[in-house]
């Protein structure tokens, strides 16, 4: 039988020992830092039906391991008199580890905004079931960017998929730049079916540009879309094409040189 006072003084030592453990429990966790805005531009021009309010901006995720998910944007604009005239929320695609995540869009005003904000709802975060090298980017190449008559922008390109595995959708961000970085607007669009080896072509328009800028710079990025990062994932997971694909015809050489000059037979 254990005496009493041995009893309680091996409970005390258990309550502490509960006390420390779950103190520490916090200090141990990941601390994941919030989405960042990069950038982000709103601009507002008459339209057939009212007032077309569109906007585009650029939100960057510094966890290398976790993909930022269910991210939404609330866009209000308000009149002169605060009234509000138009509300939209605009559920966003899945923001990479350590990746940033390109995103436009418009709604119809009745009355003419004053003042247009946009905020965000905290992401859900998930850890990433690969490294980070896994996430390579769609490459987008041959982009034209061509001025209409109207002021609206043409942008025009190529977007390739450098996974194994086919992309059933992904989507086309284009942002542009003034001369100083400044970003002025920006258009999507989407492109479906995308194997490696055959880059489809995607063209896009951005409306609503303000007459008295010149764009200097077209920003062009492509990726998978939906508010969790499962597609982008299982095409991780698939693989990526290798960038060595043909064997070489040629016979080896008889003597290797070396970095420091030493021939190797």
């Amino acid at each position: 039988m254990i005496p009493r006072s041995r009893t309680v003084s091996l409970l005390a030592l258990g309550a502490i020992c509960l006390a420390g453990c779950s103190s520490q429990e916090p200090q141990q966790s990941t601390q994941l830092k919030p989405l960042a805005v990069k950038e982000q531009v709103s601009n507002i021009v008459k339209s057939s039906d009212g007032y077309a309010v569109n906007w585009a901006g650029v939100l960057s995720n510094a966890n290398p391991w976790h993909f930022g998910e269910h991210v939404v944007a609330t866009i209000v604009g308000k009149d002169a008199k605060g009234a509000e005239v138009v509300r939209m929320d605009q559920p966003l695609d899945a923001v990479p580890p350590g990746g940033s995540l390109a995103f436009t869009g418009q709604a119809t005003a009745a009355a003419k905004p004053a003042q247009v904000t946009i905020q965000y709802r905290a992401a859900q975060w998930r850890e990433a079931a690969r490294i980070p090298s896994a996430f390579q980017q769609f490459p987008v190449s041959r982009v034209q960017t061509l001025r209409q008559k109207d002021g609206s922008y043409l942008i025009m390109g190529y977007v390739s998929n450098p996974y194994q595995l086919p992309a059933s959708s992904l989507v086309v961000n284009a942002l542009l730049h003034d001369s100083s970085g400044k970003l002025l607007g920006g258009g999507s669009t989407f492109v479906d079916d995308v194997k490696a080896g055959s880059p489809p072509r995607f063209i896009l328009t951005v409306d609503g540009m303000p007459k008295d800028v010149k764009v200097a710079r077209t920003d062009v990025t492509a990726r998978t879309w939906g508010s969790t990062g499962r597609p982008y994932e299982d095409l991780a997971l698939g693989g990526a094409v290798p960038v060595h694909t043909v064997k070489p015809t040629t016979a080896p050489f008889a003597v290797d040189r070396s970095a420091d000059g030493d021939h190797k037979p």
